[in-house]
């Protein structure tokens, strides 16, 4: 399967789906019965898996940050609606985007996680 192709199928995947898929994968490759070409591509696949998992959990992250902040009207809770804006590189391949609405507080909205992973040339986003 090309690369592309397991990222679209990935993002059909919901977290629960993809993180015990990721599972399935870690203990298959931990028995060491796997041969090299399909351990290789048992690597690859759960290189994106983790990826797509962390960028599911930073952006819930970002939005519990954005619903528990303090913004200053009460206790009123601000919406938040992701963005096109790159905070996160999965694996090294792809930006993960999420911000908060303008009502929250710049602090709620600065990624926890700065650095990001150096780009290695493919820019399909997830």
């Amino acid at each position: 399967m090309k690369k592309e192709e397991m990222i679209a199928q990935i993002r059909t995947l919901s977290f629960e789906q993809a993180l015990a898929e990721l599972e399935a994968l870690v203990s298959r490759m931990e028995s060491g019965k796997v041969p090299l070409e399909e351990l290789i591509a048992n690597f690859e696949r759960g290189n994106l898996l983790a990826g797509y998992c962390r960028s599911k959990l930073d952006a819930l992250e970002k939005r519990i940050e954005v619903l528990t902040s303090d913004d200053g009207d009460q206790g009123n809770w601000a919406d938040f609606e992701p963005d096109n804006t790159p905070s996160r590189k999965i694996g090294g391949n792809a930006p993960v985007t999420a911000t908060a609405s303008a009502a929250a507080p710049a602090a709620a909205t600065a990624p926890r996680h700065p650095a990001p992973q150096p780009d290695n040339g493919d820019d399909l986003p997830f």
